[in-house]
């Protein structure tokens, strides 16, 4: 079974928007990003698309 996060809909801290813009910045995958801030992969890519950040695909 995939890992499950028990955080559910929590607001986001300023030390893990700082974190995520410079994750994003060194080119991690969505993936990696998620699993560093404990967060779900669905709830990154909103935050960073709200913040206006490009986020590198894996290929």
């Amino acid at each position: 079974m995939a890992e499950r996060f028990e955080r559910h809909k929590q607001p986001w801290t300023t030390d893990e928007v700082q974190k995520l813009h410079t994750l994003a910045k060194k080119g991690m995958a969505l993936k990696a990003i998620a699993k560093a801030l404990t967060r779900s992969e669905e709830s990154v890519k909103v935050r960073a698309k709200a913040d206006s950040l490009s986020i590198a695909k894996l290929r």
